[in-house]
């Protein structure tokens, strides 16, 4: 017999955490929370001997739950898994990579304008905050069927403005990286983020990739050979670059040419956002008041946008041909993919 004014004693059943469970715990805890929104769950688990989280997972966490912002992707809640741990994101519906190939879809000035409005909003908004992404890339910017645009894949960003502290070059895809961290340097800021918005701008206008290239040296030779080598004090410290090669001299080709067709505002837009020098790389908060956006065509409406596909899933043969993605090794564990596995990602809606 219990003591007299003891609760009642209850008995429980524990259940096996078997994937079923694991799915219908998480749709009990989310769905209340946005009620009845349609989630996307990116899952990240680690192995038996895996010494914790792969990093890259916890900064994500760490800076999409500080950065409120409509074109950043929105991370609901991270739930605790026996193994592991799940994102709960907005769900999204592609991406712009996706966009940019298929040839089905017509982009107008006025389109491309509400491409570029949205994603240097969202980059002004996390160097305001002192973030740097680190890995700016057309499917890095996911797309609703309603035309918002959103950027997502923060595991490479770190926070900036100490003056003496250094950070890893292999960092963005290798097609979107800067010049000065293709010549190794390890002291950079929020240009760097801009160089590669820029090869996103121009590749919405030429609908397919300006640096393609498969090692290091000839994404540097197709740089110059675009927009001619330094002059001077054009070179901007590149010469003092740890990794810094010296190219024959290129006159490069006049953007206009480049470009047929494309508006003289745009074009002086892309021209700052790819200097060489990135003491005179346009910032994103500047490129938001540059003519380009006060000019006709307006944006286009969201909502009248191009329609989206579905997202389709690069494998990582797919992935290579990009340009790969770059490694934050520098201060911190390096990655090791066999002591965590991803399943999903942050498109892949399981409701």
């Amino acid at each position: 017999m219990p003591p007299a004014g003891a609760a009642p004693r209850t008995h429980s059943r524990i259940l096996p955490l078997t994937r079923s469970f694991i799915r219908s715990f998480v749709r009990s805890l989310v769905r209340p929370l946005v009620r009845q929104e349609v989630v996307a769950i990116k899952k990240i688990r680690v192995a038996e001997k895996s010494a914790g989280i792969d990093v890259t997972a916890l900064r994500e966490v760490k800076y999409l739950k500080e950065l409120d912002h409509p074109n950043v992707v929105r991370l609901i809640e991270v739930i605790s898994l026996k193994r592991g741990i799940a994102l709960v994101f907005e769900r999204m519906d592609t991406d712009l990579e996706n966009v940019i190939k298929d040839r089905s879809l017509v982009l107008s000035k006025g389109d491309i304008k509400a491409y570029m409005l949205g994603m240097l909003q969202a980059l002004s908004y996390c160097h305001e905050r002192w973030v740097l992404h680190r890995d700016i890339k057309p499917n890095n910017f996911l797309l609703s069927r309603d035309g918002k645009i959103k950027l997502t894949d923060f595991g490479l960003s770190r926070v900036y403005g100490s003056p003496d502290r250094n950070y890893t070059s292999q960092v963005f895809a290798r097609w979107y990286r800067p010049p000065e961290l293709l010549f190794g340097s390890t002291c950079y800021g929020p240009s760097v983020d801009v160089w590669a918005l820029g090869c996103v701008f121009a590749e919405l206008l030429m609908r397919k990739p300006w640096f393609a290239a498969e090692s290091d040296v000839e994404v540097l030779s197709l740089i110059f050979n675009a927009l001619g080598t330094p002059k001077g004090e054009d070179w901007g410290g590149l010469k003092n670059m740890p990794g810094f090669l010296k190219f024959s001299d290129r006159k490069g080709v006049p953007l206009k040419t480049q470009f047929p067709g494309v508006e003289a505002e745009a074009l002086d837009l892309l021209s700052k956002m790819v200097a060489l020098d990135a003491r005179r790389r346009i910032s994103a908060a500047d490129a938001l008041e540059h003519a380009y956006f006060k000019v006709n065509p307006p944006p286009t409406a969201p909502e009248h946008l191009p329609k989206p596909h579905k997202r389709d899933h690069l494998d990582e043969d797919a992935k290579r041909k990009r340009g790969g993605r770059g490694n934050d090794d520098e201060e911190d564990e390096p990655t090791d993919p066999k002591k965590q596995k991803e399943f999903g990602d942050v498109s892949k809606a399981l409701f």
